[in-house]
């Protein structure tokens, strides 16, 4: 059923906007996810193009094993940065691919326990305040990321990043475009503040810095590359199938399969920040079993094909929140574009040209939208920071996740199993919430004022 915008406060996921919008709200999602995406391919060296065409594949196979019911686009993920670049340093990348392979497994395994346990036990262990706070920590420990990019002159070394006013100036022009886009356009236009504030900001970096933005890469790729060809050129699959058949290989895989126990608090976060955004219970309908298996089968097709293992992308949920357009149709074309793009080698190589002050202009409203989204949620659950419990553990998960606290395992040497592996902020934030909410008294207060409302009807 088509839908006219203007109409209706939002786009539902089983609705179809009207077809001439398809394409730039779906361009407008390929956007947002395409500076993180393929960002992650460049430091474990691994190839952009498959980054891109697994991510778009993922991303299609996620919406069917969750019937369509959660527009989310899954692109790379950070948390296997480190453990592929070790583990490929030694023993190399098809062996690095296999402990993505097992990683993917894990997700299947824990989606399988989900699936017989259910997810009471979850609402026990997650109440408001805790769920609230891990929201807030995912968009805000991102922030780091947003403003380095609208800071830093894009041409300086990464390792090193000098600052440039005129990077602050690009992100300032993309950021002051999306904003007024975001308030006071009006019909379609209102709907594609990001795609609008990329394409000024794009604009005014080519006028006032032109030599940030590289055209002659895009002159030298090739418009079309057959699929036989772009195998030969990007696919790793027969390094991958060797290492398969390695037993020495395995054991060293082994290493990058715990990651996946640190992502999976990752895609929880992810997976309550968009309930929070459509106001369902996505944990029931379709289920975090469904969420957790399509992730897995994601990593599991990027690992096979040489490409890195995915995740949720909160860039994405920050577009739903702002645009109020959850219509899977979106999410399906922005797939159906990486996976065309990955093909196109010019089109490819034009949005590697984007600017990173362009991304850090937009990144910071859509990372701030996503923090925002945990404060609302502090206020509907009517969450009282009179309680000293509710004080504490909010304080204890906002900095420990916004200020970067992990746990890195490095000096371990008795196991390469441990030693490889990093707790990140956003997993520690969290076990630190589970577990002070675990151990201190009064349980009630951390549901909120809403849930005793209920439960003190029930009982009249």
């Amino acid at each position: 059923m088509k839908q006219e915008l203007i109409k209706k406060d939002f786009i539902d996921v089983h609705e179809t906007p009207a077809l001439q919008r398809i394409f730039p709200l779906s361009l407008q999602h390929l956007f947002a996810m395409f500076g993180s995406t393929v960002l992650v391919p460049l430091l474990t060296h691994l190839d952009v193009s498959v980054a891109l065409l697994t991510s778009g594949i993922g991303t299609l196979l996620f919406v069917l094993i969750t019937k369509g019911k959660l527009p989310n686009y899954l692109g790379s993920s950070f948390a296997f940065i480190g453990p592929i670049l070790t583990v490929s340093a030694s023993q190399g990348k098809g062996t690095a691919m296999v402990g993505c392979f097992l990683a993917g497994l894990i997700y299947l395994l824990v989606a399988f326990i989900v699936k017989l346990a259910g997810v009471n036990w979850l609402n026990r262990l997650l109440p408001p305040v805790v769920i609230a706070s891990i929201i807030m920590v995912i968009g805000l420990s991102l922030s780091g990321t947003a403003v380095g990019w609208a800071l830093n002159d894009p041409l300086s070394n990464p390792a090193k990043p000098a600052y440039s006013l005129g990077a602050v100036e690009v992100a300032f022009v993309t950021l002051a475009m999306t904003v007024v886009a975001t308030i006071f356009f009006r019909g379609f236009l209102s709907v594609i503040p990001i795609l609008t504030g990329m394409v000024v900001g794009y604009a005014y970096t080519a006028l006032r810095y032109p030599q940030w933005i590289d055209l002659a890469s895009v002159a030298n790729a090739p418009w079309f590359i057959t699929p036989q060809e772009w195998a030969q050129k990007h696919f790793i699959t027969g390094e991958v199938f060797t290492a398969f058949h390695s037993p020495a290989a395995w054991v060293a895989a082994l290493i990058i399969a715990p990651v996946a126990l640190v992502t999976l608090a990752e895609h929880i976060g992810h997976l309550l920040v968009t309930a929070n955004v459509m106001n369902r219970d996505l944990m029931r309908d379709p289920g975090l079993h469904r969420s957790l298996m399509g992730d897995g089968v994601a990593v599991i097709i990027a690992s096979l094909l040489g490409g890195p293992p995915s995740t949720t992308y909160g860039e994405n949920i920050g577009v739903l929140a702002i645009t109020r357009i959850y219509s899977r149709v979106i999410i399906i074309g922005a797939a159906c574009l990486a996976i065309l793009f990955a093909f196109i080698g010019k089109i490819g190589a034009f949005l590697m040209t984007i600017p990173k002050p362009v991304l850090g202009g937009v990144t910071i409203v859509l990372f701030g939208i996503i923090a925002a989204q945990g404060m609302r949620m502090y206020v509907e659950h009517k969450i009282d920071f009179a309680e000293k419990r509710n004080m504490v553990i909010s304080a204890i998960v906002l900095v420990t996740g916004i200020g970067g606290f992990k746990m890195d395992f490095y000096q371990i040497t008795f196991s390469s199993f441990i030693h490889n592996l990093t707790i990140d902020n956003i997993a520690m934030a969290t076990f630190l919430g589970v577990i002070l909410h675990a151990i201190l008294p009064g349980k009630e207060v951390a549901f909120g004022q809403t849930a005793n409302e209920q439960l003190n009807k029930k009982i009249s």
